[in-house]
């Protein structure tokens, strides 16, 4: 998402916590970041940096604060998704359309390596916060500036989502049954798509900095791009062949059987066959070997071209028995399967506990929680969740009075006039 102004809102006084545990593990250990940005995209960016070792400063509004912390399910007062979406970071309450707290940042980001932002094109500039002003007090500031449709172009200054990028990169118009209406996720697919590839833009852009003797640069990076990237080559095929590829509901183009399939106890499990000799061993499996000799089942395009004759086949057979006996089979039988899972049940999962994949990190408002862990491993530096997300401007007296040098008094005035929190 992009937002449009920097809007007023209720105030939220900063809580009274303990100082976060300071970076410092992790590969990004003495790298600062500032999050001028929010839902979803770039705060997942800075999340990123932050569980791999980087310093991450969020910057919010001081009374509205980010509306990410008014986004998803709440348990007594405190939003669970910002406890995530916001770990390992500190948290400072700005208001920059203000000249006042546009200086403060300007202050702020003469100390930092990344500065992420999303507004539409133009809003920095506005406020005397552009790349220029960046650049003249840091020269080797990385700015990663997100938004739905890029810094130029006809569609720049329009609002930017994650569901129009949804829209727009074909990948509504390739998911749903084939016979009903295009399909949006029901999450921040998009946004998130453009979260995980802003980390490493930012990493490009740092290594070419430090490579080539300090100085930063400017990522456009829009919503729409890297979604589109991840739907597929339908541009290209389109090209090439003027073919519009359409729905196809479960199934795939590519190979056959690929789709749900629901079992005895009511459960769901999706099975793919990619690999010919996955295909094969399925329909082994199935009690279906003869048509293993097909001249069409030795590709997964002539498959395809059988979905329905492969579906009823492995669909009869997985319907007749439940779901722990289709995984142990499959399993036995070395071919691919998956349980269609629910939140309970990846949180039950044995792989997922083994993996750590969902980790446990201790929360000073509701104690221990659960949350999705670091999202890949490394053997050498490994990163880390050090701290949940934390109240609006808990940190801002921190860095602004004892970092930055700011009198406390005018810190006072300017939080009075509700310019900091």
């Amino acid at each position: 998402m992009t937002t449009t102004d920097d809007r007023p809102g209720p105030a939220r006084p900063a809580a009274d916590r303990p100082d976060p545990a300071p970076a410092g593990d992790g590969p990004l250990t003495g790298l600062r970041v500032l999050d001028v940005s929010t839902i979803l995209a770039g705060p997942l960016c800075c999340q990123i940096l932050g569980d791999f070792g980087a310093e991450v400063i969020k910057i919010e509004h001081p009374t509205a604060g980010d509306s990410m912390r008014g986004h998803g399910k709440s348990r007594d007062g405190h939003p669970l998704w910002w406890k995530e979406i916001s770990r390992n970071k500190r948290t400072v309450g700005l208001s920059l359309s203000a000249p006042e707290g546009a200086a403060l940042l300007l202050r702020l980001a003469a100390r930092a390596d990344v500065l992420v932002e999303n507004f539409r094109p133009g809003t920095l500039e506005r406020w005397g916060v552009g790349p220029q002003e960046l650049h003249r007090v840091n020269p080797g500031l990385v700015i990663a500036r997100i938004t739905g449709f890029g810094q130029t172009g006809p569609y720049a200054g329009r609002a930017g989502f994650g569901t129009l990028a949804e829209a727009m990169s074909g990948f509504a118009h390739l998911t749903g049954a084939a016979d009903g209406p295009p399909s949006l996720p029901a999450f921040g697919l998009a946004d998130s798509i453009c979260g995980i590839a802003a980390s490493s833009a930012v990493m490009m852009a740092l290594w070419h900095r430090d490579r080539t003797g300090g100085a930063g640069q400017v990522i456009d990076m829009s919503l729409l791009e890297p979604i589109m990237t991840a739907v597929g080559p339908g541009p290209t095929v389109y090209d090439q062949l003027g073919i519009v590829e359409q729905r196809n509901g479960n199934r795939s183009v590519n190979n056959a059987p690929r789709n749900t399939y629901r079992t005895s106890d009511g459960a769901w499990v999706a099975v793919s066959t990619s690999a010919q000799a996955i295909a094969e061993r399925v329909l082994r499996l199935v009690g279906h070997p003869e048509v293993i000799d097909e001249p069409w089942f030795r590709t997964g395009a002539g498959r395809a071209g059988h979905a329905d004759e492969l579906d009823a086949y492995v669909g009869g057979w997985i319907g007749a028995r439940t779901r722990a006996q289709v995984t142990r089979a499959f399993t036995e039988a070395g071919a691919a399967v998956a349980p269609v899972y629910d939140a309970r049940d990846i949180v039950e999962d044995p792989h997922v506990r083994a993996t750590d994949m969902v980790t446990t990190v201790d929360d000073p408002d509701l104690g221990p929680m659960r949350m999705h862990n670091v999202m890949w491993r490394m053997s050498g530096t490994p990163g880390r969740v050090r701290f949940t997300g934390r109240a609006l401007g808990a940190d801002t007296d921190s860095l602004l009075v004892d970092e930055c040098g700011c009198d406390p008094a005018e810190l006072a005035d300017l939080r009075a006039r509700h310019i900091v929190a």
